[in-house]
């Protein structure tokens, strides 16, 4: 395998310049370890889940990894701003024990003020050999120049509205955004592209266009590692192009309707949209919903995923997809470096 060398690669010593994303629900220890023996990197994702459960997670990815306890693990954990808020000041807050499982990154998304968990993880790491490096996720050209500039953060994701699950509503996609901050930002942070990325020629024009990396997530849902239900992963393997719709019907049927104001999430088309079309009350749409899952169908599952899904078509592994999306960039940019004269 001929490896790339990128910002990203040399900021986490991969060989690939590829970041698999903390989906809850959906991610995996065996998900982000896997990424780890491809040659790239991965996350698990820590939502609600309490500590000891994510230290057992990170147990977990060492354990397949084979690395030894008194290294650091690499892999990293995917915090929600708005849902730390919450659990920071409970009983058990997440951070702490986290970081003193020494992961090798951490990110972090949605919030209002991200700020403040970037400067706990500086804080905590300023009495220890071991540096966490820090990803947050920018949807917007303002939040990363505030990540990059006042928050000093290692790692930009660069999330374009393609994206699956939830993030800024009505926000450019990626081809528009990414340019945008590469120009707002010209050093810095290391910059990553993320959001419908599924191919190896997307791989490639990203890293052409100036990103050091990119981010995999929809693109994983139908692997073996993914904790998605069968019945989730036979819709999408069957997906195609616009199968997904960026709304705010998914949440209000799943009882998840409290995200912060300004965010909506990418899912699946299915009955749960025709519902809200058909213009039936919630209380008429909750009654479908719950009676569906009830009878164990799949026309009104709620399946977070993004555009990155029209390239599912099989149950192909994580470390394949990987590889695969990998030889594929480094043929077309060879490729492409014979037309210059």
């Amino acid at each position: 395998m001929i490896s790339m060398k990128t910002k990203l690669t040399s900021l986490l010593g991969t060989q690939i310049p590829i970041v698999t994303a903390p989906m809850y629900y959906a991610t995996t220890p065996a998900m982000a370890a896997a990424a780890g023996e491809a040659g790239a990197f991965g996350f698990i994702a820590a939502g609600f889940t309490p500590s000891k459960t994510l230290v057992d997670e990170l147990h977990a990815a060492r354990s397949i990894l084979g690395t030894s306890s008194k290294a650091s693990i690499p892999v990293g954990v995917g915090f929600l701003g708005w849902i730390l808020d919450q659990t920071e000041t409970s009983e058990d807050p997440r951070i702490p024990p986290i970081l003193a499982e020494r992961p090798a990154a951490i990110w972090f998304a949605f919030g209002v003020d991200l700020g403040k968990y970037v400067s706990q993880v500086r804080a905590y790491d300023a009495s220890r050999a071991h540096k966490t490096l820090v990803f947050v996720i920018v949807t917007t050209v303002d939040e990363a120049v505030q990540a990059a500039n006042e928050w000093g953060v290692d790692v930009l994701v660069v999330q374009g509205n393609e994206a699956g699950g939830h993030g800024r509503a009505g926000g450019p996609a990626l081809n528009m955004l990414l340019p945008a901050v590469l120009e707002a930002v010209p050093s810095g942070p290391t910059i990553l592209a993320a959001g419908g990325v599924s191919t190896g020629n997307q791989v490639a024009s990203l890293l052409v266009m100036g990103a050091d990396g990119v981010v995999l997530g929809s693109r994983l849902l139908g692997t073996p590692e993914c904790m998605y239900p069968e019945k989730a992963k036979e819709v999408i393997v069957n997906s195609s192009l616009n199968s997904t719709v960026r709304s705010d019907v998914f949440d209000e049927v799943n009882r998840t309707a409290f995200w912060p104001k300004g965010y909506d999430g990418r899912a699946v088309v299915n009955d749960i949209v025709n519902d809200q079309k058909a213009a039936l009350t919630l209380e008429e749409r909750l009654a479908r919903y719950e009676n569906s899952k009830k009878n164990g169908e799949s026309t009104r599952l709620v399946i977070w995923a993004g555009d990155a899904i029209a390239f599912v078509h099989d149950d192909s592994s994580t470390k394949t997809i990987i590889r695969q999306l990998h030889n594929e960039a480094v043929s077309i940019i060879q490729k492409a470096a014979g037309m210059l004269n």
